[in-house]
């Protein structure tokens, strides 16, 4: 290679290293506690010593809605951004959680289910609660009225009457949120993070961004029906791996195709179609959650088949599929095909 030559490719790697991301991680949390079940809890400690290597980093913590935006309308963001979120709107959220956001500086959003809040259940906040922290800077969004299986439809209920009903219930836990705390913003955490081709149809064609509990990075491309947050709780908590996670990058990704995420299929498949260019077909890697190693099949030069080798059970599962970035050191790609799997 003559110096002309080199010295173009040194500039060249070192602008693609210099601009902006286009990348962001959505964290999710529920409980902040000691006693409540350790699946789906951090310990106060834990909670802190996750925001200080947020702190201690370098990384920008935006708020959802500004993250959101910014995405949406194609623009760039730091690099190591990451969005702070809450799942239920759980006292110990007000007791302990927003006590250690607020030492931070780092703000956060919570998603909560008016009509528990109406009904006055003792496990989640008030209405008071969330108005003193909303003021605080904490944004209030929907997670449903009730915490119930979206996608599911009652016995007899036709698909005019589901569709009816469920955008009853997005829409009037919107209306309770607005009356409440004055927040409209328009996302929709999925209860249990599940959700099908119909429920994503209704939230986009309500005005909604759907947000999921499955795995993986954000950005301009993403689709905005079935948004992937990190759970950070119990089992995922461990600052180790939470930090490979913390530094992800979403793939970039052409073309994603597969039946639907609620299936009788046991043996679901995706295609995937990428934007090559940042990592090395030889190093994707896929692994079916409770099985192990996806089979993969490249179908043309950027496009893999991937199915798991072994029938799925009941309920949920996933396909986590990552890459490690040629041009980023120690960051990977990430992404998550969620299944339920129905009789």
């Amino acid at each position: 290679m003559t110096f002309k030559k080199f010295f173009h490719s040194v500039l060249s790697v070192l602008f693609c290293l210099s601009l902006p991301a286009q990348s962001a991680v959505i964290l999710q949390y529920h409980h902040v506690s000691e006693t409540l079940p350790a699946v789906t809890s951090v310990s106060a400690d834990t909670f802190t010593e996750h925001l200080t290597y947020l702190q201690e980093h370098d990384f920008k913590v935006l708020p959802l809605n500004e993250l959101l935006t910014r995405l949406q309308q194609g623009e760039s963001l730091p690099d190591k951004t990451v969005a702070i979120t809450f799942d239920d709107g759980y006292k110990n959220n007000y007791e302990q959680a927003a006590p250690i956001l607020e030492r931070f500086n780092y703000p956060y959003t919570i998603f909560v289910n008016p009509k528990l809040i109406d009904e006055g259940k003792g496990y989640v906040m008030s209405w008071p609660q969330l108005r003193e922290l909303a003021k605080k800077g904490a944004l209030i969004a929907n997670h449903s009225a009730q915490h119930d299986y979206l996608h599911r439809k009652l016995a007899e209920e036709t698909t005019e009457q589901w569709q009816a009903r469920i955008k009853q219930d997005i829409l009037s836990s919107q209306q309770r949120i607005k009356e409440e705390i004055g927040h409209d913003y328009k996302y929709l955490a999925y209860p249990y993070g599940e959700f099908n081709n119909q429920l994503q149809d209704l939230v986009t064609e309500l005005g909604f961004i759907g947000i999921g509990q499955h795995s993986g990075a954000i950005h301009t491309d993403s689709d905005f029906s079935r948004l992937p947050r990190f759970p950070a709780s119990g089992f995922y908590s461990t600052l180790d791996t939470l930090i490979t996670k913390m530094n992800a990058r979403a793939f970039p990704i052409k073309k994603l195709i597969y039946t639907d995420s609620v299936t009788t299929e046991d043996l679901p498949q995706i295609s995937i179609q990428f934007n090559m260019g940042d990592f090395h077909k030889s190093q994707l890697a896929c692994y079916v959650s409770s099985v192990g190693q996806a089979k993969l099949t490249w179908t043309s030069k950027d496009t893999v088949q991937v199915q798991t080798p072994k029938a799925l059970g009941k309920g949920r599962s996933r396909f986590n599929c990552t890459a490690p970035s040629i041009k980023h050191a120690g960051s990977y790609y990430w992404f998550s095909q969620p299944w339920v799997i129905v009789k």
